[in-house]
């Protein structure tokens, strides 16, 4: 059960390690999203700790003098917590407890512990708990030692204290239910999206980093309503409303979870049923916040998440948001002259939003032409390869081939063109 609790402001002070191959710019952009992380949780960030080392320590993830100084620090701060910028090992974790007598948690508690804020609907609580509990699971003899000296706040929220204190058993139990209800969501959400298929409407994900505006532009486009607030993770659970064209093509929209950078695995692992509106898309709208000075990175840490998916090698047309932001005109024009085919928008404003329109329909009208493949059973991973890049409308077999009805991206076509038949 997420905890109802309101929120508890607490300080805390922040640990990062540099390390070879990481720059120090890199690190303080890091640093920085993980202060805002830290907020949006409820926590003020008091100060920032960082070590140069070769690699993270075994003990203490940075070295025990470094550590020390955390903990004189927290004292002189008033600080309660001590948040690290990446994952820690359950010992790392125990042990800088032990050392500091303070609360230690890591970006990746960090970012559960926001999800759990800001789940909503039944769907959403279930898979964060799911996350939760998987995260916390080799981490219970820490937890037993130590969460009766904690009072709540940020890094407590979900199961709460009295599950930590069950053994590992009952634990695994409730992981195990877990699972088996998002897997009854997962059918659900199956016949939903095949009643939607059976109209043979085109399917579109809104992809992004967390904050990139991707809420703003679905409420822009189609009146959807959707939270929309300048914060991270603000919206988490999916939302599906429907866009009609100025030609009449109806598309669905799909707005989903933010990505962002060192996204937790359990956290894609728990949200499978959710983003699965992604790897299923037949083309992937990533909005791209053009006002935020690292986005070539958050473009980049995107495209890693969209890999994870299954998803890589979708149409996708990219839209760069909030240039009623930018500063400098000539920073819109040299992005769009770099990415061919993109849109720069402004969804607050409404700028841009009819070339936006126009693209789609572009997009689109191309990609409905309906062509049947001839497949060998033999190569079924073009098969596979047909149904992730593709809208496949049916497939019946013929002895020892597939036939397969299907809509193809256009860039995508030269790919198949050897199993093509005529087109339907």
């Amino acid at each position: 059960m997420i905890d109802p609790r309101p929120r508890v402001i607490e300080k805390a002070i922040l640990v990062g390690l540099e390390q070879p191959g990481v720059s120090r710019w890199d690190l303080e952009d890091s640093l920085a999203e993980l202060e805002q992380l830290a907020a949006t949780a409820g926590a003020h960030v008091v100060d920032t700790v960082v070590q140069k080392l070769e690699r993270p320590t075994a003990p203490f993830y940075i070295g025990k003098g470094k550590a020390e100084e955390v903990r004189r620090q927290c004292g002189e701060k008033q600080a309660s917590s001590i948040i690290f910028d990446d994952e820690l090992s359950p010992a790392q974790g125990r042990n800088l407890e032990e050392l500091t007598s303070r609360k230690v948690l890591d970006r990746t508690q960090l970012i559960l512990d926001i999800f759990a804020q800001r789940a909503r609907t039944r769907e959403g609580r279930l898979q964060i708990e799911l996350a939760q509990l998987q995260y916390l699971l080799p981490r219970l003899t820490r937890m037993w030692t130590h969460l009766s000296r904690q009072s709540g706040g940020i890094g407590t929220r979900g199961p709460g204290e009295t599950q930590l204190e069950v053994d590992r058993r009952r634990v695994q139990e409730r992981i195990s239910r877990l699972e088996r209800d998002l897997k009854d969501v997962r059918r659900n959400r199956t016949v939903q999206r095949e009643g939607r298929l059976r109209h043979n409407w085109p399917l579109a994900s809104l992809v992004g980093y967390t904050n990139a505006g991707k809420s703003s532009l679905l409420n822009r486009l189609t009146g959807a309503g959707v939270l929309a607030e300048n914060k991270l993770f603000a919206t988490l659970d999916p939302t599906t409303r429907q866009l009609v064209l100025p030609n009449k093509l109806k598309l669905l929209l799909t707005d989903t979870v933010g990505f962002i950078r060192k996204l937790p695995h359990t956290v894609i692992e728990s949200f499978k049923a959710t983003l699965e509106e992604v790897a299923l898309a037949d083309l992937l709208i990533h909005v791209v916040d053009l006002s935020h000075p690292r986005f070539h990175e958050q473009m980049e840490a995107v495209n890693a998440t969209i890999k994870e998916l299954n998803a890589a090698g979708k149409q996708t047309l990219l839209v760069f948001n909030k240039i009623d932001a930018v500063a400098d005109p000539a920073v819109v024009w040299q992005t769009l002259q770099h990415h061919p085919g993109s849109v720069a928008v402004s969804a607050r404003t409404g700028e841009g939003i009819e070339t936006l329109i126009e693209e789609l329909e572009f997009r689109l009208t191309a990609w409905r032409m309906r062509v049947e493949f001839h497949i060998p059973n033999s190569e079924s991973a073009t098969l596979a390869e047909l149904h992730r890049i593709g809208h496949v409308l049916s497939v019946r077999y013929e002895g020892d081939t597939a036939i397969v009805t299907a809509h193809v991206p256009p860039e995508a076509k030269a790919r198949f063109a050897a199993y093509e038949l005529a087109p339907a």
